[in-house]
């Protein structure tokens, strides 16, 4: 299966422009259903709003649906939208509340307030990339302790545990493709006395990343 990207986690944004308050709120959701429950509940939640303008991307079965909400046609759900489209980011919903400060801002204002609304939430929220997931026990002694650990963080894998005994076990997470590279660095470093060994596979999310 292909590698993509999702939000990390759930996260808000706030901007002001010319006295309208807009609140991005972002979130991981699977399927349509779940973006639905997510963005009646900011509805309700900001019921007093002026707008609740909303997008989602479901990976599964390719869906994009947004809305403008009230807003002029195409200032709204579409910039929003393009917001995920342009960092490839599936299985997220947003929504983004304008309280109306009195001022209009005209179609280029509100497409730019409501795509950095969108962008900032994103920010806030980070990304995560789905993709195969390998987790191997690595011994490991103490001298060779600092020198491992870089050599994990070279291969893009990220140390989930660490056991204190007679030696060192690392519980170590990376991409699956790089199981390999592990085990011959780690050969290498030991002069062929320590053996990283599989625990398991799996497709899941990787560590917090920065959106573009």
């Amino acid at each position: 299966m292909d590698e993509y990207l999702i939000p990390f986690q759930e996260a808000t944004a706030e901007v002001v422009e010319k006295r309208s308050r807009f609140i991005g709120h972002i979130w991981r959701v699977d399927s349509e259903e779940a973006a639905r429950a997510c963005i009646e509940a900011t509805r309700k939640q900001h019921h007093d709003a002026r707008h609740n303008c909303w997008c989602y991307r479901i990976r599964e079965g390719k869906l994009l649906r947004y809305s403008d909400d009230g807003e002029p046609q195409g200032t709204a759900g579409q910039p929003m939208l393009n917001v995920f489209e342009r960092e490839d980011v599936w299985d997220v919903c947003c929504v983004v509340t304008r309280y109306f400060g009195g001022i209009l801002l005209g179609a280029g204002g509100l497409t730019r307030a409501y795509g950095g609304t969108a962008k900032d939430a994103l920010n806030a929220a980070g990304v995560s990339r789905m993709r195969l997931w390998a987790t191997m026990a690595v011994p490991c002694t103490y001298s060779l302790y600092e020198r491992m650990k870089l050599l994990v963080e070279g291969c893009g894998g990220i140390i989930e545990d660490t056991e204190y005994g007679a030696d060192i076990l690392l519980t170590v997470t990376l991409p699956a493709r790089r199981q390999e590279e592990l085990v011959g660095q780690v050969t290498d470093l030991s002069a062929g006395t320590l053996e990283p060994l599989l625990v398991e596979e799996g497709f899941r999310p990787g560590p917090r990343e920065e959106a573009k």
